[in-house]
């Protein structure tokens, strides 16, 4: 039996959402494991209906589906995070070409703040906060093209990508060439050149994606051999 933290009383289906979201993530429930309403509010000890909310949360994201009126885990493999990162670079390619075209080659200041807090989280090597702020730097693309639409695409697997980050950022031993690949593609970006700046976006989640995939592997493996 897998272990959660206790639920405080506000946005309990959020909070419960994010516990079974790592949990699904990190492989310690197992990909088609039956998810019992009940159990789960035993277990998070709040009433059913934000362990419903949860779930609907978590079959919107594609994280578990449902059977037969049965929910069950789907949790992800290398073929689902390749996915994730195709959809996330197309939308990212349009909200960054959105964004240097209404931006131009200034106004870029309100990245500064997430560009620094990676390179602190990366002086002091904590990955979770590193993965708060990477999401943060992407998502300011998506805020400055001003695309209602896209944003809510993203905020949609947004909170996927925090886990899989978290994995990821846990195994590197330096997380500052991570900081500084992002500086790079707003140093483009500041430039007003969408197209430079759409092939440091490319090479930086392409090599995000790879290492995404080895270190859940890892993680994956790690989940089965304690089960």
């Amino acid at each position: 039996m897998f272990e959660v933290d206790a639920i405080q009383a506000t946005d309990l289906g959020e909070r419960v959402a994010a516990q079974l979201r790592r949990l699904i993530i990190s492989g310690s429930i197992a990909p088609g494991t039956r998810l019992v309403e009940q159990s789960l509010s035993d277990m998070f000890d709040v009433s059913r209906g934000p362990i419903r909310d949860a779930l609907k949360t978590l079959q919107t994201e594609g994280l578990v589906d449902t059977r037969r009126r049965a929910i069950y885990v789907i949790g992800l493999d290398d073929r689902r995070i390749s996915e994730l990162y195709s959809v996330r670079h197309a939308l990212e390619s349009l909200a960054l070409r959105e964004a240097v075209a209404r931006v131009g080659a200034a106004g870029w200041g309100d990245f500064q703040q997430p560009l620094l807090e990676m390179r602190a989280s990366a002086d002091r090597t904590d990955p979770e906060s590193f993965a708060v702020a990477d999401l943060e730097f992407h998502s300011r693309f998506y805020e400055a093209a001003d695309n209602r639409l896209l944003s809510t695409m993203w905020n949609q697997i947004r909170p996927t990508f925090v886990v899989l980050l978290q994995i990821t950022n846990a195994r590197d031993a330096d997380l500052h060439p991570a900081a500084e690949s992002h500086a790079v593609i707003l140093e483009r970006a500041g430039e007003g050149d969408a197209d430079a700046a759409l092939r440091e976006l490319t090479v930086h989640l392409d090599d995000a994606r790879q290492r995404l995939i080895e270190a859940h592997r890892e993680v994956l493996q790690r989940a089965e051999a304690a089960r």
